[in-house]
């Protein structure tokens, strides 16, 4: 019988801060897989995040299919917009949610986890971040500020987290990103240089996969996910037409689940995938392939 082996792998995946977005469904998945998981959660929601895990309140998304509860091996706090600790302004150093959090920043943490685990003693990275402050603005009216900082933390950050982690990952290991369809095609809504930052990421995506492959062994592939209701989509204020709308048009009429995405992930974080590198990979009831809307008469195709 084939199936997604992950025993004795550790993943580390950034971006987590509850349980309703992929990032949780990729970690779970990948713990169903076998594979032991370390989050890096954003220092401002970290300490909500770990009083709801402490009091229980995610004790049912957490149950695996054995009847064993998930338990995360170490949850670092990670901001994913500073390389380096001396790239940190003083006052976000010294800002409540941030002085009692150590070195937060990328190359901090990934010396962290090699410091606890040893050299080699990661095997998986998902970056399942995201953040455009000004996304409901449309491209044209968003400022050079805000288009930079979604590329910063939307699409840098993977290349940031390849040049960190890569170096103390077991050779063979397998980076994974989240991507959307703004990234090729036009979302009206889906603004403040959020659509660059997943068309960079993409593209980016094609490039590691050649660099960590040629210097570690390590592949780097990306989802394309369909439109789904997380608490970051919800904030954008249109996600639910968009559901509604990629699902009367999709060859697969239903909406995706983040367990969907989590599946797909772990199949790419495996060995089952190890021919598979600097893929964008759609996740999506195959509403990209679409080039007509169907879900009006005229659109229809005569039978």
């Amino acid at each position: 019988m084939l199936s997604i082996d992950l025993r004795g792998k550790r993943a580390f995946v950034a971006g987590v801060a509850d349980d309703g977005g992929f990032g949780f469904a990729i970690a779970k998945a990948l713990a169903e897989a076998g594979a032991s998981i370390c989050l890096g959660t954003w220092p401002p929601a970290l300490g909500i995040f770990q009083t709801m895990l402490a009091r229980g309140k995610f004790d049912a998304s957490l149950t695996l299919a054995s009847g064993e509860k998930l338990a995360f091996e170490k949850v670092y706090p990670l901001d994913a917009e500073y390389d380096r600790l001396d790239d940190v302004p003083a006052e976000v150093r010294a800002s409540r949610r941030y002085r009692e959090c150590g070195d937060f920043t990328i190359h901090g943490v990934a010396a962290q986890v090699r410091a606890d685990f040893g050299d080699g003693g990661v095997d998986i990275v998902v970056h399942s971040l995201a953040n455009g402050p000004e996304v409901k603005k449309p491209l044209v009216e968003t400022s050079r500020k805000g288009y930079l900082a979604a590329l910063s933390a939307s699409a840098y950050s993977l290349t940031s987290m390849v040049a960190a982690f890569a170096p103390v990952m077991r050779r063979g290991g397998a980076f994974l990103s989240l991507s959307y369809m703004a990234a090729e095609r036009v979302v009206p809504g889906y603004g403040g240089g959020m659509s660059s930052a997943k068309a960079a990421l993409e593209s980016d995506t094609r490039t590691l996969a050649y660099e960590a492959g040629r210097a570690w062994g390590h592949r780097v592939n990306v989802i394309s996910a369909g439109a789904f209701a997380s608490r970051a989509a919800s904030a954008i204020g249109f996600i639910d037409q968009m559901i509604d709308y990629t699902s009367r048009n999709a060859p697969l009429p239903e909406p995706i689940t983040a367990a969907d995405v989590g599946a797909t992930a772990a199949f790419l974080c495996s060995p089952l995938a190890a021919a598979i590198t600097g893929a964008t990979v759609y996740v999506d009831k195959g509403y990209s392939i679409m080039g007509v809307a169907v879900d009006r008469e005229a659109a229809t195709p005569p039978s």
